[in-house]
């Protein structure tokens, strides 16, 4: 397989200075440039997730559809996908005439700069990488759709749909992998979870002003659902098994079996 070419790498300084209480969080150029390093430092157990993407992709993509070439290829789509991470991490284990990628994000910022390192990194490899809202495309069949850490950042009233259409678009054996961050029902057992993922992010050098900088700037932009609702909503629109194969900290990673 190719190897990714490095990428240099900016500090995630963005909240080292006051903000003014009523900014909020946006995917903006600024946030593109110091993603990785941003999701590095806050994103609990993510190397992890993205590590496994492609050992279930072995497992339950069985190339069940066609290219425009008409050849069998497994289509996965990557809703959210940021920087693309998980596509890259997919393309780097895979050769490139068994995978259709699909690449999707609202933001230009970071749709522009995911094309580029896509195109760099696997130019041989079938992805597109598209700038739209994932509430408004269609999806064709697939065996796998990504959904890491975008769901949150939805309206709760519109994760149901989107959840119905991925149920719809995969083939019979596909899969759907949810990352999310989530808040536990016990109120202690929360803000046990809280505090100790805000020790982790001291950890990694954040400042307590980064800290409370950015839980301001996510108020009412990230609203998470507990463990329980998403294993419901997952029920609620078809899928019959699914599990929480992940958990650290508050974050969790759940997959669903069609």
């Amino acid at each position: 397989m190719s190897q990714s070419k490095p990428a240099t790498v900016k500090h995630d300084t963005l909240f080292t200075t006051p903000l003014d209480k009523a900014a909020r969080f946006s995917f903006d150029e600024q946030v593109v440039a110091c993603f990785p390093d941003m999701i590095r430092r806050s994103v609990p157990g993510y190397g992890q997730v993205l590590a496994m993407l492609p050992i279930f992709a072995r497992r339950h993509c069985k190339y069940r559809q066609q290219d425009d070439n008409g050849q069998r290829v497994s289509r996965i789509y990557d809703l959210g996908c940021s920087l693309g991470a998980a596509s890259m991490t997919l393309a780097g284990e895979f050769e490139s005439q068994d995978l259709q990628i699909k690449a999707i994000d609202i933001s230009p910022a970071m749709t522009t700069e995911a094309t580029t390192l896509l195109e760099d990194n696997y130019p041989e490899h079938d992805i597109e990488v598209m700038t739209a809202d994932i509430r408004d495309i269609e999806l064709e069949p697939c065996d796998m759709v990504i959904l890491n850490l975008t769901l949150q950042f939805l309206p709760a009233a519109d994760r149901v749909a989107v959840l119905e259409k991925i149920y719809a678009a995969l083939s019979e054996g596909g899969i759907l992998v949810v990352t999310e961050k989530t808040h536990a029902f016990d109120e202690q057992y929360d803000a046990w979870l809280v505090e100790r993922y805000y020790d982790f992010k001291r950890a990694n050098g954040y400042t307590e002003m980064e800290i409370s900088g950015k839980r301001n700037a996510l108020e009412n932009v990230l609203i998470t659902d507990t463990l329980a609702q998403h294993h419901t909503r997952l029920s609620d629109v078809g899928f019959q098994r699914h599990l929480t194969w992940f958990q650290f900290l508050n974050f969790v990673s759940i997959v669903a079996f069609k």
